[in-house]
């Protein structure tokens, strides 16, 4: 890959030519993708000013959410700043002398298998699970085998020098992936940004109706939940935290006073704004 001009750096998950990598790509065109082996590399490689930032793939409109990470996010330190909906289309990749007819097996990353089952299923392919979707491009280039074919992006297919045997084979035309832009400090936006989005963690307090007083108090104040989901954590794995995606702006009032309403149903210190963005929807090949 061509070598950036910029000293920016943007970490991602997984090898060169990994869809987090064309993400990468598409958000900072001029910044150095860093890849990492792990999701737990890429967050730390953020935290300790390694990179600039970290992008996280947290879900897909097929396959649901990417497993673990609404666990690491809350523990990584790190601020959203930003969010990026990247469409996905998924290419069946094979050796130079590869045939469809001829497949055996297809590797890929779980989520790329499950967002292309309709497909594997019509030809009759075995699937094997690799840890990535690239990563599995690059063992179908180094082993050489026709038998064997990979799911991966068309970047990957110029990387590993594979041919292109059939290009969109994901199950879904809207098959597209949510990430969240990560960084070391907030960069909280003015309060006049359109469609602006508030992530928030918090542990409710062990009372009757709380989760359902702290709900209410963003209905009154008229602000929409996006997304609503709890986790199970403590030493005794008996809390319950939750992650909201509010439409709103900490500095308004109607923000300020759910917040309020929040806090007051939490545990002590629980509540953390983890980030403010603007929601930009759109997808790209």
């Amino acid at each position: 890959m061509n070598k950036k001009s910029t000293n920016l750096k943007v970490a991602f998950q997984g090898m060169a030519g990994a869809y987090s990598n064309l993400a990468c790509e598409i958000c900072f065109p001029d910044a150095q993708p860093i890849a990492c082996n792990s999701f737990e590399e890429m967050l730390n490689s953020t935290k300790n000013g390694e990179t600039n930032y970290a992008m996280v793939p947290v879900e897909n409109s097929v396959a649901g959410r990417v497993a673990d990470i609404h666990h690491l996010i809350p523990e990584s330190g790190l601020f959203i700043v930003g969010e990026h909906f990247q469409r996905v289309n998924h290419y069946l990749l094979g050796t130079k002398n590869s045939k469809i007819e001829d497949l055996k097996y297809v590797k890929s990353h779980a989520q790329g298998l499950a967002q292309c089952r309709n497909f594997i299923n019509k030809h009759n392919l075995l699937p094997i699970q690799h840890i990535d979707t690239a990563g599995a491009a690059a063992e179908i280039s180094e082993l050489g085998d026709p038998k064997i074919a990979a799911i991966a992006s068309n970047m990957a297919a110029k990387i590993y020098d594979l041919k292109i045997l059939k290009d969109n084979i994901e199950d879904a035309e809207h098959n597209t992936t949510r990430f969240l832009i990560m960084a070391q400090k907030p960069e909280m936006p003015s309060v006049d940004i359109t469609n602006p989005v508030t992530t928030i963690i918090f542990e409710v307090r062990s009372v009757p109706a709380a989760l359902y007083k702290v709900l209410g108090g963003f209905a009154t104040n008229g602000i929409n939940l996006t997304k609503l989901e709890s986790y199970i954590g403590g030493k005794e794995m008996n809390a319950a935290r939750f992650y909201v995606d509010a439409e709103g702006h900490p500095g308004t009032k109607s923000m300020q006073n759910a917040l309020e309403e929040m806090n007051f149903y939490s545990e002590p210190n629980s509540v953390k704004v983890i980030g403010t963005y603007s929601r930009k929807r759109g997808n790209n090949e």
